[in-house]
């Protein structure tokens, strides 16, 4: 069993009247949409995100390789550590191309999130991944033709942030 234990609200004043807002302040993040190129596949992580499972789901998702920026290093170099750590391929900081940046949570939190695009392949791979601190990660090979159809596939709980770098790589490809 789950519990919130605090709640915080904004108040502010909007066209002459008081109003409030219930809010999380949350951290910023980069994401980062990885194609395999001897796979021909996508690079992508399944987790249990405690959210998903209290709204009625079992709590695993279906996301892009991503983490908070609570580092003091630049946002590719957090994309790069990341990388590492939950998918276990090691890439060279300049083969990371930046997408765009777009806001997450905009009903409660309104976190940045910077969209990265690299390509990897087996001569990268320097672990199984998996994540780190207890993080229980899982890598998913996703093949591209199949990319399409999981944008639409409700049953697979998943990120806005990942049916939109799918659109971008169909877009370009």
């Amino acid at each position: 069993n789950a519990k919130f234990i605090s709640t915080a609200f904004a108040t502010y004043e909007q066209n002459g009247i008081k109003k409030s807002w219930e809010i999380v302040e949350a951290h910023d993040s980069v994401a980062i949409l990885i194609y395999h190129k001897e796979k021909k596949a996508f690079i992508l992580v399944k987790q249990f995100r405690p959210a998903v499972y209290l709204n009625n789901d079992d709590g695993m998702t279906i996301e892009l390789c991503a983490g908070i920026i609570d580092k003091k290093l630049s946002l590719e170099e957090i994309a790069k550590e990341e990388i590492e750590e939950e998918c276990g391929y090691a890439i060279p900081l300049q083969s990371l191309e930046r997408i765009t940046s777009f806001h997450t949570s905009v009903g409660f939190a309104g976190s940045k999130q910077m969209l990265y695009f690299v390509e990897v392949d087996e001569s990268m791979k320097v672990s199984e991944g998996g994540g780190v601190d207890h993080e229980d990660i899982e890598v998913v090979y996703l093949p591209v033709k199949d990319a399409k159809a999981l944008i639409y596939y409700e049953s697979i709980a998943k990120t806005p942030g990942l049916m939109f770098a799918f659109m971008w790589w169909f877009e370009r490809n």
